[in-house]
């Protein structure tokens, strides 16, 4: 089947699944919206009215409705909106269908108060697993951990390993590795399961398994988790608490969302926003996240033109220096930005953790008397020719040398100093950057412009 041809099917799904709504035709309901994967279920869920989507409630178990609620791709502020729309025994049942880790990651969007409604009436055991992970602070291994988990014993037989996996796989959120423990339940040893199916029903598990186990602090930010997890090209990692107990694992899965968050949030506060503005936002709404930063640099950039009002005489003088603001300002952005991109992609990656911090500064010092020479030397000719002033194509040529190298210089060392004061380095923005670089480029070039009056013609 052609990609057009699936273009045509997934139409003809999606009007089938709304005439049987609309006919409150549940047989036919089922019969197409249960044949679809619980991803293309939870974009047809999305584009139905609050009316359609109240009959699915009655058309789906709470089973079913976990797997289509585990793929939805909404705004952390819609989730609220959307359980409102159910029975709160429904919520309830269906949060505890649903793995353990996205449960938690639905009810922490939710006020106090609903989070304990739901808990206190769930299922005892679900109830219990999703308070143990709720407690763990936002944004770290532990938050993002799943305790659906297989472990086993070292002092066992593979035999019984296996009866045990067969038992606790319909429960586990992946099979793949299993996890061997000792008496305390500390973390001893892995072993694959394809390491199990070959190896001889009478072996003991510790002569098969690898002790020697990469896991994760429960406590560990999940940017470091999705570095570890790239880096080894594991399926899933082990969690474990300051005494190596195992408490959890997080899986491919997860991080894969942690990279797609950690990417949208870092590129939001490159652009200068609160954080990623979607398409589907409102004017309202899309102005609400953009204004914060557009304020804090409306007073950055009346800071630089002040600083420029307080070269009046400067420009009196000589009228011709204003027609080189643009450039050298725009020149120190570009540059600083530019460094910018190389520190942040730099922590990001761990690639700095590698190497030291101090030679990224003195290529970066280096990058930036490399181009600001050159920049600075063709200037200097350029405005020679065109005005005929020597000393004024001198002055402006200088200025971008210097504005060059401070600039380069800003733009890789923000970024590092607020790495080390643990700040985000992706706050120290493109448009932050860009007017703190502005903010210097004049100082510096109304600096020389003043100090050399009287050279100029």
């Amino acid at each position: 089947m052609n990609e057009h041809e699936e273009r045509v099917k997934e139409k003809i799904n999606e009007e089938l699944i709304l005439q049987a709504l609309k006919e409150e035709n549940i047989d036919l309901f089922r019969e197409e919206f249960t044949e679809l994967h619980s991803y293309d279920q939870a974009k047809v869920f999305m584009k139905l009215e609050k009316e359609e989507r109240s009959k699915v409630y009655q058309y789906l178990s709470p089973e079913e409705m976990a797997g289509l609620f585990e793929n939805l791709e909404v705004e952390e502020d819609e989730y609220e909106e959307l359980l409102s729309e159910m029975n709160p025994s429904y919520v309830a049942d269906m949060l505890s269908h649903m793995y353990a880790d996205d449960a938690v990651d639905v009810l922490n969007e939710l006020d106090k108060d609903q989070v304990v409604s739901y808990l206190t009436i769930m299922d005892d055991e679900a109830a219990q697993e999703i308070k143990g992970l709720l407690h763990y602070e936002e944004y770290t291994a532990g938050s993002i951990m799943t305790t659906e988990f297989i472990a086993i014993s070292a002092n066992q037989t593979v035999r019984s390993a296996m009866y045990i996996l067969k038992n606790e796989a319909p429960q586990a959120e992946t099979i793949y590795y299993v996890y061997v423990i000792d008496e305390e339940k500390k973390l001893v040893g892995v072993i694959s399961l394809r390491d199990l199916i070959v190896a001889d029903d009478d072996t003991m598990i510790s002569e098969i398994m690898n002790d020697r186990v990469v896991s994760v602090s429960v406590s560990e930010d999940q940017e470091e988790v999705a570095r570890k997890m790239r880096d080894y090209n594991f399926l899933a990692l082990p969690v474990v608490d300051f005494q190596n107990h195992l408490i959890g694992i997080i899986t491919a899965d997860d991080i894969m969302d942690v990279m797609d968050e950690e990417a949208s949030d870092d590129y939001s506060k490159l652009a200068g926003l609160s954080d990623m503005d979607r398409m589907d936002r409102s004017p309202l709404g899309a102005a609400k996240k953009r204004l914060p930063w557009l304020v804090i640099l409306l007073f950055l950039g009346m800071l630089t033109a002040s600083l420029i009002g307080r070269f009046e005489a400067t420009l009196n003088q000589k009228a011709i220096l204003a027609v080189f603001i643009p450039l050298i300002a725009g020149m120190a952005g570009n540059t600083g930005t530019q460094a910018l991109a190389v520190a942040v992609r730099g922590i990001a990656t761990g690639d700095l953790e590698k190497e030291s911090k101090w030679k990224l500064i003195v290529r970066e010092a280096g990058t930036g008397v490399i181009t600001g020479a050159t920049c600075g030397i063709l200037v200097t000719f350029i405005v020679y020719f065109w005005q005929g002033d020597l000393f004024l194509g001198f002055l402006v040529g200088l200025s971008i040398f210097s504005t060059l190298v401070v600039a380069t210089l800003a733009g890789s060392l923000v970024p590092l100093l607020m790495h080390k004061m643990k700040i985000d380095p992706a706050v120290a923005s493109g448009p932050f950057i860009t007017t703190i670089n502005d903010i210097i480029s004049i100082l510096i070039y109304f600096g020389m412009a003043t100090l050399f009056m009287g050279y100029l013609s």
